[in-house]
């Protein structure tokens, strides 16, 4: 296992990762709404963001994208998702921040459950305005 910065190369690879993921963990927001945002996420979200891939053998199995301190994304490839590489990720970028704020979609439970076993905790709950759906604000501070 290891944790690189991602290179201009990789983004078609974390595109097609966070896609993937996006429809099989949303299967509540039709997957035309995935789709139509995958040349923003290559070509706005990922550039904007600091991004770290995890790796294993030759091939990256996952992402993290920070924006500052907000956790705009964390995403695993689905054939090896719940093997420890999200976790990883997630103390990675915990060991730089002291703290960390994120969005999740409330009938995401699996991401939820990650997350508050992870340390965080739900802080509200809101709206996101593209999708209508609800979702909570989560954070973690360093202890």
């Amino acid at each position: 296992m290891h944790i690189r910065e991602n290179y201009q190369a990789d983004l078609d690879y974390l595109v097609n990762i966070w896609y993937e993921a996006s429809i099989d963990a949303h299967d509540f927001i039709a997957p035309d709404y995935w789709r139509e945002q995958q040349v923003v996420m290559k070509e706005k979200y990922l550039p904007l963001s600091e991004t770290y891939v995890i790796s294993e053998g030759n091939g990256i199995v996952g992402f993290v994208s920070l924006v500052d301190d907000y956790l705009a994304a964390l995403f695993i490839d689905l054939n090896v998702q719940g093997e420890g590489y999200g976790k990883a990720l997630l103390n990675f970028v915990k060991d730089q921040r002291d703290f960390i704020q994120l969005t999740v979609y409330k009938k995401n439970q699996n991401a939820v459950d990650f997350y508050l076993k992870n340390h965080f905790s739900i802080k509200e709950q809101s709206i996101d305005q593209q999708t209508s759906e609800e979702e909570y604000v989560m954070t973690w501070f360093k202890e």
